[in-house]
């Protein structure tokens, strides 16, 4: 974990970090309500480390074709949004680890591509809310040490696990969700050789390293002070949610399928975690997972830790072995 705040540059951010008070961010958010919110306490909120867009979201991407890409390592995760009328695209965690989230349009649908290493939340989002098209930037502040995101015309905050607006004008709304999956970039490669992938952003960022280097072997998270999971599942254990239920990512693992309640999970080898190495392409096997209904269609889920399942969904149903 030492390792971890120091290249992270969050050390600091870790001794002073302390319950803010709306009065305190009104000068870095001179637009934001703060008379609007669904959080019970103010302490909940805590500055992760980097300022208001001290992680840059990125707007209207580039993109190559799968077959042209030469940087991107066979297991090296990439996560995929596939819609009907445009080819299959890959979003390499390589980058969104440094930029978290990705403003994109797809079939004429404003996405938002989203990731949270500290929760290992990735998530597709449709922007619209009645209609209306939103971007994203990265606050720089976390709730239950996921990464709390915000509008750009609003300047409304939202919990980008849930996908849900917590302070501002938004409060109450929440974006919908779209199917997506992440796998090993030769596992995209070879499903979809007409695919494209997303370029390398002209950011100075150290793309293909892991800044959290060992983060998902450690007995905590990083700035959680919550309640730990029940049933003996470590903190940082990934488990895939669906809806509100969570099938522990080992369950799966061990038995390949599982079709239960009307969901239809597969594991198979071939993607790296994204959270262990110094090289991201290096990690330890943590496998690709597919979640459907019985039609076959893929359902929207996400393959996110422990922790922030059991504290974002605390009522949530634990899908262990039967």
């Amino acid at each position: 974990m030492r390792r971890l705040l120091l290249a992270t540059g969050l050390m600091a951010a870790l001794a002073s970090a302390a319950p803010a008070q709306p009065a305190f961010w009104s000068s870095e958010w001179p637009r934001t309500d703060f008379s609007i919110t669904s959080l019970e306490s103010w302490a909940e909120v805590l500055s992760g480390g980097p300022p208001r867009d001290g992680i840059p979201a990125l707007d209207h991407p580039a993109f190559v074709p799968a077959g042209e890409e030469t940087r991107l390592e066979a297991r090296e995760p990439v996560l995929v949004l596939a819609l009907e009328g445009a080819a299959p695209r890959a979003y390499p965690l390589r980058y969104l680890t440094w930029h978290e989230i990705v403003n994109d349009t797809v079939a004429g649908i404003p996405v938002a591509v989203t990731f949270c290493p500290l929760c290992n939340s990735g998530l597709v989002f449709d922007r619209r809310v009645d209609g209306r098209a939103l971007t994203f930037g990265v606050t720089g502040k976390l709730r239950n040490s996921d990464m709390v995101m915000y509008d750009r015309e609003t300047e409304s905050w939202w919990q980008q696990a849930m996908g849900t607006a917590i302070v501002g004008t938004m409060t109450g709304q929440s974006l919908d969700l779209l199917s997506s999956w992440t796998e090993g970039w030769a596992q995209f490669r070879e499903a979809n050789p007409d695919g494209v992938v997303m370029a390398e952003p002209d950011w100075p960022r150290a793309y293909g390293r892991n800044p959290y280097t060992g983060y998902d072997s450690a007995a905590r998270p990083f700035l959680f002070s919550g309640e730990m999971p029940p049933n003996g599942i470590p903190a940082l254990a990934r488990v895939v949610r669906v809806g509100d239920r969570a099938w522990p990512l080992d369950r799966l693992r061990r038995e390949g399928r599982i079709d239960e309640d009307g969901v239809i999970l597969t594991w198979s080898a071939g993607q790296a975690s994204a959270l262990d190495t110094a090289r991201i392409g290096a990690g330890r096997e943590v496998g690709s997972v597919r979640v459907r209904d019985g039609a076959g269609r893929d359902l929207p889920h996400d393959l996110l830790f422990a922790f922030a399942f059991h504290a974002f969904w605390p009522e949530g149903e634990w899908m262990l072995a039967r």
